[in-house]
């Protein structure tokens, strides 16, 4: 019984001295805590003090700044001349031999992700040659269908969501593209935009002729347009932002102050972030590193069109 009498105080003792070192934890937890806070909130204060806000942009009612958007990749997905040629083998314009023409064409488009002026000469071409001897009229009716049927589930939600914040600030929205004009005007219009600028077939009498007026908008020509009308509207580049996907628009995305690489290629990519552009990439279902890949579960239906087109292709020859 001593033993026992000896041991109950000691067992009293330890959990009194364990309640006392535990509220004396908890104490100093607390005032820890408060000083974690009262630090974090000092730091914050710093680091807003030091870090001047980022300018509002688009600034609103700055009617001296305008935007200029690509339209094949950056705005909508694929390329908007391939997409009318569907819709025109759909209305027996050409035959199932330019039919494959058109699905290798576009089947290469969304494996290379860019635009390759060698394969987008040989669809103006093509789409030239089909036109040809049509009233403009006519194909501009048939450009309304075609855009409800092949293009508007294409359109790229981010892009068009900075197209949108620009009109909200009160500017003007272009579409700068290789397609031709008439197209372009119809996207242009149905996505509430200002207007656009395209490569121009030659018409005469309102019937297309299967001839250019120059050459096609690519490249350094949709710089020459942006500076041409930039100056006819009394636009202020430096206060204008562009954007687009290729590096074929390198020279139009170094014409303004704002310039962003959407869904960019990886030469395009690569010069963005040497020069501190900004980037956004809306592409779903790829890393923003994979570049140009389809998306994994489109890429065996790809693949086996391609395979069909590519065939009938080479047995037409």
């Amino acid at each position: 019984m001593a033993a026992l009498g000896w041991l109950t105080p000691r067992r009293r003792s330890a959990t009194a001295r364990s309640v006392l070192a535990g509220e004396a934890a908890a104490e100093a937890a607390r005032k820890t805590s408060l000083q974690l806070e009262r630090e974090r909130e000092e730091a914050a204060a710093t680091t807003e003090a030091e870090a001047p806000p980022e300018p509002e942009f688009p600034v609103a009612g700055d009617v001296r700044a305008a935007a200029f958007f690509d339209l094949d990749n950056t705005v909508m997905q694929g390329a908007a001349i391939f997409h009318f040629g569907r819709g025109l083998y759909k209305r027996k314009f050409f035959q199932r031999r330019e039919l494959a023409r058109f699905a290798w064409q576009q089947a290469w488009f969304r494996l290379a992700g860019v635009e390759d002026p060698e394969h987008m000469q040989d669809a103006r071409d093509s789409a030239l040659s089909i036109v040809k001897g049509h009233r403009v009229s006519e194909l501009m009716a048939i450009g309304e269908e075609i855009y409800d049927e092949y293009m508007a589930d294409r359109i790229w939600p981010g892009t068009r969501g900075l197209a949108q914040a620009h009109l909200d600030a009160g500017q003007k929205v272009w579409l700068v593209t290789a397609a031709p004009v008439e197209t372009a005007t119809i996207i242009a219009r149905r996505l509430g935009l200002t207007g656009a600028l395209g490569t121009v077939a030659e018409s005469v009498d309102g019937v297309y002729t299967g001839k250019l007026v120059g050459e096609p908008l690519h490249g350094p020509a949709k710089a020459e347009a942006v500076r041409a009308l930039a100056a006819a509207e009394g636009l202020d580049l430096a206060r204008c932002a562009a954007y687009s996907d290729s590096h074929n628009d390198i020279p139009m995305l170094s014409l303004v102050g704002h310039p962003y690489a959407i869904n960019p290629d990886t030469k395009l990519r690569r010069h963005a972030k040497d020069l501190d552009w900004r980037l956004r990439d809306y592409r779903t279902g790829r890393k923003a590193a994979k570049v140009g890949i389809p998306a994994a579960a489109g890429l065996g239906a790809l693949a086996g069109g391609t395979a069909a087109a590519v065939a009938l292709h080479r047995r037409r020859h």
